[in-house]
């Protein structure tokens, strides 16, 4: 008859019966390490995520800096351009204008996506459209 090599046999001194209480002690102690590692983890996580949003957030205000030049620099080259044919400061009005008039379109157009978004937060049950929200 063959042995299992895994059994315990009580009858051996040197071999111990399981006991309840100190596997739950050993069960306890891994969760506890896997706890602390994974906090590790997850603040390590954390720090580079902290770090890589620095570098987006410095990354998207040069990009804005260097998209209002650009602007700046269109809107100069564009009153240059019209001087002749609108006189000098007829081209300055006239760019003047052209850019309040897309101001106000974008003020006009920011506003009604506040308002329906005011709407939607409230609940009402009616969104920008007429139609029913789910």
């Amino acid at each position: 008859m063959e042995q299992d090599p895994h059994a315990l046999d009580a009858s051996q001194p040197e071999c111990v019966q399981p006991n309840l209480a100190e596997d739950l002690r050993l069960l306890a102690d891994e969760a506890k390490a896997f706890a602390q590692a994974e906090l590790a983890f997850q603040k390590a996580r954390a720090a580079y995520a902290g770090r890589q949003m620095r570098t987006v957030a410095i990354l998207l205000a040069l990009a804005l800096v260097l998209a209002f030049f650009a602007v700046l620099a269109l809107v100069v080259g564009l009153v240059i351009a019209l001087g002749p044919v609108l006189t000098p400061w007829g081209a300055v009005a006239f760019v003047t204008l052209l850019l309040l008039a897309l101001a106000g379109t974008c003020a006009i157009i920011a506003r009604s996506t506040l308002g329906a978004m005011q709407k939607v937060i409230a609940d009402r049950p009616e969104a920008p459209g007429g139609e029913i929200n789910p």
